[in-house]
C-alpha cells in the first residue's frame, strides 16, 4: 500500500518552502502532502519541483499535489515524478481522460481532488477511473464555484455524500474529507471532524499542524469500538448468521467490525476470511 493511501490526517507544506518538509512530518501526521499548486506562486514552481525531488530522493517519503492539466508547470511535473513512487493528489479531477493520461506515466497512483461541480457530478466516473487508488474533497474551491460557505455542512452535504457512495462503488479507499479554514476555532474542527467520522470518510486534509492530533483522534476508532468489533470477529459464525451479546450478526455487522480494525493503524489486518 502506497504512503497517503490509507492515511487519516494529511498535512500540506508549500513545496517552495523545503525547511518546513521535516517539520511536517514531525507533527505525526500520517502523510505529508507537498503542494506545487495553490500554496506556491508562479515564478516559484520550478524550485518547489526541484526541492520536492530532492526531498524524494533522499528516501522520504510524500505525497504531490501538482499542478492542474492545462497549465505550463503540469506535463513538466508528471514527467518528473514519474519514477519516484510517490502518490500524486490530482486537482481540479473531473476529466477521465486526463487522470488516464497521467496514469500512463505514473502509474496506479493518483488521489484525484475533486473541487468543482463537474467533478462531482462526475463522481463516479473519476473515481473509477484507471489509476485513482483514493479521491479527496476539495470543499474550499467547489465551495467557491457553487457561490456557498465552505464550512457549511448543509452546502456541501450532497458533494460529500456523493464522493463517499461513489469510492465505495470503485472499490478505492474511503475518501478524504476536505480542510477547516478556521485554524483558530478549535470547535469548528470538532464539529467538521463530527462529519467526517459520521459520513465514514477514511482521512482530512489539514492546513495547519495544530489540527493534526485532533484528526488522528478523531479518525482513530475508540477503545469501545475496538473492542467490540473484536467480540463480533471472535465469536461469531462467518459462514452464516450468529448471535453475540444478544444481537444478531451477519455479513454487514461483519463488515463493519473488520472495517473498523482496518481503520486502526494499531491494529493489523483483520482475520483471514473477514468480509
Amino acid at each position: 500500500m502506497a504512503y497517503g493511501e490509507r492515511a487519516r490526517s494529511l498535512l500540506f507544506v508549500p513545496g517552495d518552502r523545503p525547511e518546513r518538509f521535516a517539520k511536517a512530518v514531525a507533527t505525526g501526521a500520517d502523510a505529508v502532502i507537498i503542494d506545487l499548486e495553490d500554496a506556491v506562486a508562479p515564478d516559484a514552481k520550478p524550485a518547489a519541483l526541484e526541492h520536492t525531488l530532492r526531498w524524494i530522493g533522499q528516501g522520504r517519503d510524500a505525497v504531490v499535489r501538482v499542478n492542474a492539466a492545462g497549465t505550463p508547470w503540469h506535463a513538466d511535473e508528471i514527467a518528473a515524478l514519474a519514477g519516484t513512487g510517490s502518490l500524486i493528489m490530482v486537482p481540479k479531477a473531473h476529466a477521465v481522460d486526463d487522470l488516464v493520461a497521467i496514469r500512463g506515466v505514473v502509474g496506479d497512483r493518483l488521489i484525484a481532488l475533486i473541487e468543482t461541480a463537474g467533478g462531482v457530478r462526475d463522481a463516479d466516473e473519476v473515481c473509477a477511473a484507471l489509476g485513482v487508488v483514493r479521491v479527496a474533497l476539495g470543499n474550499v474551491d467547489l465551495a467557491r464555484e457553487l457561490g456557498v460557505d465552505p464550512g457549511s455542512h448543509a452546502a456541501l452535504a450532497y458533494a460529500r455524500g456523493r464522493i463517499i457512495v461513489a469510492s465505495a462503488a470503485a472499490g478505492i479507499a474511503p475518501p478524504v474529507d476536505g480542510v477547516t479554514t478556521a485554524l483558530d476555532s478549535p470547535e469548528m474542527l470538532v464539529d467538521d471532524l463530527a462529519v467526517t467520522r459520521a459520513l465514514e470518510f477514511g482521512g482530512k486534509l489539514c492546513i495547519h499542524p495544530r489540527q493534526v492530533a485532533a484528526v488522528n483522534d478523531a479518525l482513530r476508532p475508540s477503545a469501545a469500538e475496538l473492542a467490540w468489533a473484536k467480540r463480533i470477529l471472535r465469536h461469531s459464525d462467518t459462514d452464516g448468521v450468529s448471535v453475540v451479546d444478544g444481537v444478531m450478526v451477519d455479513a454487514p455487522v461483519l463488515a463493519r467490525a473488520a472495517a473498523l480494525l482496518r481503520r486502526d493503524l494499531r491494529s493489523g489486518d483483520p482475520p483471514t476470511g473477514v468480509p
